[in-house]
């Protein structure tokens, strides 16, 4: 079962830093879908050591694409039908704490850029939405800061 309260929790507490048991990958293209698994992992606990496919991290050398990777986590949580995490797409008004609402910036509509953690849904807008964040650091802000083209709102559960 995906604990909620203890995803959201990391994420306020590793929104502004990063947690040494991780690499940052802030200057090597973005830190956000690492934080997003962190979060993620913090919740449900449980890893997938399904190779190349799966969903983990032992080092910066020893992890899956799905790890770090805005569109390559989406298409493990959508389609795992092992261990660990999964997720389905919602209606953004129905998202939850600890859930995603991944963005994209371009007209690209196969391809997504960010990974935000809800970490509040105060209204079920944009405006009442808030997210944690990494490579642009944040935390409770409002989805209706950033300026994207699609939004991607994933219900996370293990």
């Amino acid at each position: 079962m995906y604990d909620r309260q203890r995803a959201v929790n990391y994420a306020h507490r590793w929104a502004f830093s990063r947690n040494p048991l991780y690499y940052d990958f802030q200057n090597i293209g973005g830190d956000c879908t690492n934080f997003a698994s962190q979060v993620i992992y913090a919740g449900c606990g449980v890893m997938n050591y399904t190779p190349t496919f799966g969903w983990y991290y032992r080092s910066v050398n020893d992890r899956t694409p799905s790890w770090t990777g805005v569109n390559q986590l989406y298409n493990f949580l959508i389609s795992n039908q092992g261990v660990g995490p999964r997720a389905e797409v919602i209606p953004l008004s129905d998202v939850l704490p600890g859930d995603l609402v991944q963005l994209a910036f371009s007209q690209n509509t196969q391809s997504f850029d960010h990974s935000p953690v809800v970490v509040a849904n105060l209204t079920g807008t944009p405006e009442g939405i808030l997210v944690a964040a990494h490579t642009n650091d944040s935390d409770n802000r409002p989805l209706s800061t950033y300026s994207y083209t699609q939004l991607r709102p994933l219900r996370i559960s293990c």
